[in-house]
């Protein structure tokens, strides 16, 4: 349909495509609830009010949202291909995800965003993209690529391409790093926005980070952290996500005049939390419950992330708008009954429609370089006391202690009575077998190892355990399967998950993930964990711009000086 008869629907002089009847529209620019009929055209919004249609359905005077937008995400840390992701989260009223490929760029580089937009081409939901600001986040890990302004350069112009993605190296930033001037510079030169990522950044720091023009953030962990990032201009990514549970603490910052400023995104939500408890759908319901005006936390849902991203044609039910459109049977409970995109029906009472067309995914290469059986794990101990990686539940920072270690035979070992786990970091990418290794508390393993090639960001194998012949057999595991999750005791694989595609996502539909996930979690349980999902958990402790104490390929981090920082205090 061009655009002469669409003005004609929207004029009434020619029948609609749809008209969907009798609907209480969630009016997002007006805060007000309007019952009308809503005429779509060509997969957008003509008009409202009667008129001629080729098609009509009767609403029932169900309340109907604009679709909602995930303003930030990672589609790889629900270890699916984005058509699984999409067929997990369309039903829950999702229409659009602002995606941030970093996850497969460190693994795999340009190639990694080539088979991102390649294999979100065509599906029955927009993913959109920001471009990876940090490959790798830091010199503190070994990635499998290294990208620069140079190779950003070539996709700003892409219209699925939004901006430029959470600038994790906010030291670089801060202190004007020239690669990350040229890459802000990059996307300033597009007129397309900046993410940040900036976890206790404060003060003059902040102010800078500001300065260099960064527009957003989704670190925030408390009122306090929240409240400077607004005051500075920062718009508010209120984060609600599997390791890291940001939304209770930040709802009662959100007030009428500074609501417009804030976003609701998940960034990292593993299976089991999309198909049971939602998507942006369970954020808007736990915000009400936490007493935000509904249509607030909609509009937080909608019309905010497509203005901050210049989406000028999403986030609102209006004539001119794109026909993405949630019915809800309750407001309150956010209970889903349809799901429209483009003006086409893809879900209905929790199931995606059976006449959809979901494109393949490419295929890729293998990405392990690890020989399993020469890994070394031995501590050799060097004094009295140890720093150790302490956990901290629902969070992704953690805190740093000093612990006195558990030293046999001259080698400083785990200990299970004090919690004191062995954890590693083996380089997967090039081969060099570089292992850096380190002691954490709050896995609670009472026996046996998991391992896994989901550690953010570099991607490198990340394994803990009570012992090194499980730890060793759990990343032969991981090697074995070209990828992926296990649990290993006694030598025996106790559960596993393969992850071939980039050792980050299956192409088995995500259902048969989350099985194989939950006997993941059960098997951990059964060895003591206490986490409702140590593998989340495990990932970000090897993400080194998350503080406080970290561990890479290269050794432990101290994110605070942003530096390799010696396992045992008092040597030289």
């Amino acid at each position: 349909m061009n655009a002469e008869t669409l003005l004609a629907v929207a004029r009434g002089e020619h029948p609609a495509d749809l008209l969907l009847t009798r609907a209480r529209v969630i009016n997002v620019y007006s805060g007000e609830i309007v019952p009308t009929d809503i005429a779509i055209a060509d997969g957008m919004i003509a008009g409202f009010g009667p008129r001629e249609a080729t098609q009509v359905r009767d609403l029932e005077n169900r309340f109907v949202s604009p679709g909602f937008i995930d303003a930030h995400i990672h589609i790889e840390s629900a270890m699916a291909v984005p058509s699984e992701y999409a067929r997990a989260v369309l039903p829950r009223g999702t229409t659009a995800v602002v995606a941030d490929p970093h996850e497969i760029a460190n693994v795999m580089g340009t190639d990694g965003l080539d088979y991102m937009l390649a294999a979100t081409e065509g599906q029955p939901l927009q993913f959109l993209f920001t471009l990876p600001s940090c490959v790798p986040s830091s010199h503190l890990e070994t990635a499998g690529a290294r990208l620069e302004a140079r190779d950003l350069a070539t996709y700003i112009d892409h219209p699925r391409i939004l901006g430029l993605a959470e600038m994790m190296n906010f030291p670089g930033a801060i202190q004007g790093d020239a690669d990350i001037r040229a890459k802000i510079a990059l996307a300033a030169g597009a007129h397309k926005p900046v993410d940040g990522h900036a976890p206790f950044v404060s003060g003059e720091a902040l102010q800078a980070y500001r300065v260099a023009g960064i527009g957003s953030d989704h670190e925030c962990s408390d009122q306090g952290e929240a409240l400077e990032k607004l005051r500075l201009g920062f718009h508010i990514m209120v984060r609600e996500g599997t390791a890291a549970k940001n939304l209770k603490d930040l709802v009662p910052v959100i007030n009428p005049a500074n609501a417009h400023r804030f976003m609701w995104c998940t960034d990292d939500r593993h299976p089991h939390d999309l198909l049971v408890e939602g998507h942006i759908d369970a954020m808007i319901r736990e915000a009400i419950q936490l007493g935000l005006d509904p249509v607030t936390a909609v509009r937080i849902a909608t019309l905010n992330p497509a203005t901050y991203f210049k989406q000028d044609r999403m986030g609102a039910i209006a004539p001119g708008k794109r026909a993405d459109l949630v019915v809800l049977n309750d407001l309150d409970k956010v209970a889903v009954a349809q799901v429209y995109h483009g003006g086409q029906l893809v879900a209905e009472n929790g199931e995606t429609v059976a006449d959809l067309t979901w494109p393949a995914a490419p295929s890729v290469p293998p990405t392990m370089q690890v020989d399993a059986g020469a890994i070394a794990l031995r501590i050799q101990a060097q004094g009295r006391d140890v720093r150790v990686i302490e956990i901290i539940p629902d969070q992704i920072v953690t805190r740093s202690a000093m612990v006195r270690a558990c030293v046999r035979d001259g080698l400083a070992v785990a200990d299970t009575e004090r919690d004191l786990l062995k954890i590693a970091v083996i380089e997967r990418h090039r081969g060099t077998g570089r292992t850096g290794t380190g002691f954490v508390r709050g896995m609670g393993l009472k026996q046996g190892a998991l391992a896994s090639s989901v550690a953010h960001d570099a991607h490198n194998i990340i394994t803990v355990g009570a012992d090194d012949d499980d730890m060793r057999a759990a990343v032969g595991t991981v090697v074995s399967m070209g990828g992926g999750l296990a649990v290993v005791s006694a030598g025996e694989v106790r559960a596993r998950l393969a992850l071939p595609i980039a050792g980050l996502m299956s192409p088995q539909p995500m259902a048969a993930v989350e099985r194989a996930l939950n006997d993941l979690l059960a098997a951990a349980r059964d060895l003591g964990c206490p986490l409702k999902d140590p593998f989340m958990t495990l990932a970000f402790l090897a993400l080194p711009v998350i503080p406080a104490l970290k561990i890479t390929d290269q050794g432990l981090v101290d994110v605070d000086r942003f530096s390799v920082v010696p396992l045992f205090p008092t040597e030289t």
